[in-house]
């Protein structure tokens, strides 16, 4: 039988939206809305938060998380990667239950749109496969084929991934996606052996765009406010 883990990782520093992750959406903080996917998910043994926050493992505590990790500061930092600090979440819970998962998912506090069944579909997607990881995008809304533009040396624009063959349509360009902070599963050995994003297989699961905004900004706050007030709506 497959064992899984679900990590939530959660700073107490946000320069963007300060104290996000513990601000107030439609009646919870942020956070309770990411641990509530994955309890409503059924998919996970073990629900992990890892903060250097008192206040946000606090939080994490009344909305029944499993285990409490607290992140060391070298690991919360703005210049930290995140794979190292869900490594040292997935160890921490495994000394705690005594347990070895099989398969770790990580879910972004940062993305409350996802539904519990992008959660589901993500793991089933790995586990019905040979892949390392999954991770999770929705359809960029530009083309570095098409539209998506950078600037050399000399300060000249010029498309940022051109073909050999003009691409006079959008439509004509290669797919290409936004990676939208929400899902990572990955195999737990595979991952505790080199914690990274990509591998030589990874896989890609597809959100649509209203479901993969990521909280980065106060625009984008009020977007997901907005949005969360149409889905009640509905």
């Amino acid at each position: 039988m497959t064992t899984r883990l679900c990590t939530i990782c959660a700073r107490g520093g946000s320069k963007g939206v300060p104290g996000k992750n513990v601000r107030d959406l439609h009646g919870k903080p942020l956070l309770a809305h990411t641990i509530e996917h994955a309890r409503d998910s059924g998919a996970f043994d073990t629900i992990a938060v890892s903060s250097d926050d008192e206040h946000i493992l606090r939080t994490a505590r009344e909305y029944g998380v499993d285990v409490l990790v607290d992140r060391p500061l070298e690991l919360a930092s703005d210049v930290a990667g995140k794979p190292a600090a869900i490594a040292h979440a997935v160890r921490e819970a495994e000394a705690a239950t005594g347990a070895h998962f099989d398969t770790v998912v990580d879910l972004d506090v940062t993305s409350p749109l996802r539904l519990p069944s992008d959660v589901t579909a993500a793991i089933a997607l790995l586990e019905s496969s040979d892949a390392d990881n999954v991770i999770s995008a929705a359809p960029a809304r530009r083309s570095p084929y098409f539209n998506l533009v950078e600037l050399d040396e000399g300060g000249h624009v010029r498309l940022s991934k051109p073909l050999p063959e003009a691409v006079l349509r959008r439509q004509d360009a290669p797919r290409t996606f936004d990676m939208n902070a929400s899902i990572y599963v990955w195999r737990r050995d595979v991952f505790l052996a080199d914690p990274k994003v990509f591998y030589g297989r990874t896989l890609l699961y597809e959100m649509p765009e209203e479901r993969s905004v990521d909280v980065d900004s106060e625009l984008d706050w009020v977007i997901v406010d907005h949005l969360f007030g149409s889905r009640e709506h509905a």
